[in-house]
């Protein structure tokens, strides 16, 4: 089940997302992505784990992650001079394109994805964690409205670099500021097994 989001048209027939950013082309996009592929695959699966798949991602996510990396508000020594001769339009586009790709999906551990799954889904009340399909969905595909990426098979070691980073202040978060407080909360157990989790998810 794919997600929805409503559009809304400007005066000026212009048409924007929910959160207010230019919906771009997919079909443009297409062409711009073309160097984006030796890293995150032809398709937006990455072959590489600790590369993020983007396929199905979030368009206004990946676009604010795009400007973020141009501003540099989240550090990456690869994303940033990549994303620096962006223009808004341009990570319209490829936000547009990589979200009508299909996630193809990966494996998750057998030895972990069980105790990953409680958590994913009840949170744990006693230490003040959430349950995270609250906001990235029961079967992980974010909410695109709130800026919430798609987490569903996306590669563990990605994800746990991004909830170690999360947790130690490397990486900026939205305007909800909620990652950083909860990856404080999550051992490196936890980490390890929401990961392997969300990486099976379908």
């Amino acid at each position: 089940m794919k997600r929805f989001w409503i559009l809304a048209v400007t005066i000026s027939g212009a048409i924007v997302s929910n959160s207010g950013i230019a919906a771009g082309n997919a079909e443009t996009g297409a062409t711009k992505a073309v160097v984006c592929q030796a890293c995150h695959g032809a398709n937006g699966n990455s072959a590489n784990p600790e590369w993020p798949s983007l396929a199905g991602l979030g368009a206004d996510y990946i676009a604010e992650q795009l400007k973020n990396f141009k501003e540099a508000k989240r550090n990456n020594p690869v994303m940033m001079p990549m994303a620096a001769a962006l223009n808004p339009d341009d990570m319209a586009d490829l936000g547009a394109y990589f979200d009508t790709q299909t996630n193809t999906g990966l494996e998750a551990d057998p030895s972990y994805w069980q105790a990953g799954q409680k958590l994913y889904r009840a949170g744990d009340k006693a230490r003040g964690i959430p349950a995270c399909m609250a906001c990235h969905g029961p079967t992980g595909y974010g909410n695109e409205p709130a800026k919430f990426p798609a987490l569903r098979g996306q590669h563990s070691v990605y994800v746990v670099k991004q909830l170690n980073d999360y947790a130690s202040g490397a990486r900026a978060t939205g305007a909800y500021g909620i990652m950083p407080t909860i990856a404080k909360r999550l051992t490196s157990d936890d980490m390890r097994n929401l990961a392997s989790y969300v990486q099976g998810l379908r």
